[in-house]
């Protein structure tokens, strides 16, 4: 079976990096820099992340993007060649939503492909819930769920939700 080129995507601080060193199982190849602007973290993703995972028969390669808008043409580049989308959102950040649905427009206008929404730091003060977020993002509630992504079994449930709706032949 040929590898799945999955992107993991989302505004700065929102868990991408974190999930694909939670779930890779080989050594993650990461792109981080110390942060020029305040962004609320020390380092940053300025090109990309990458990790592998084999879940359901399939071998995931699993692209993570920056965060910043700067950074816009990674996006792009990443995009190709993507089979599905996992985009993730801070549920203690709601002004970051509108970020985030720009994101998924952009790479969503150059992969057409399905897509699932994380929604992370639901254990903070004041968050969003998974509901919030989908209706705000205009986003199917069954491809919204929470997650850690410091948790495998939490990190993995969108990428199985993903799988199926890619389908069993890809």
């Amino acid at each position: 079976m040929e590898p799945l080129k999955i992107v993991i995507t989302g505004p700065v601080g929102a868990g991408k990096s974190t999930l694909i060193r939670t779930l890779s199982e080989t050594e993650v190849v990461d792109t981080d820099a110390i942060a020029t602007e305040a962004i609320g973290k020390p380092t940053t993703t300025v090109a990309l992340d990458h990790g592998t995972l084999r879940l359901d028969g399939h071998l995931l390669h699993l692209f993570g993007t920056p965060g910043q808008e700067r950074f816009d043409f990674m996006w792009e580049i990443l995009a190709e060649g993507a089979l599905g989308i996992l985009l993730m959102v801070r549920a203690d950040r709601p002004e970051t939503l509108p970020v985030a649905r720009n994101i998924l427009d952009f790479i969503k206008s150059r992969a057409p492909v399905p897509y699932v929404v994380g929604v992370t730091h639901l254990d903070q003060p004041k968050v969003w819930q998974p509901e919030e977020v989908a209706l705000f993002l205009g986003t199917p509630l069954e491809h919204t769920q929470g997650l850690d992504p410091r948790r495998p079994e939490e990190a993995v449930r969108p990428l199985v939700r993903l799988l199926e709706l890619i389908g069993t032949n890809a």
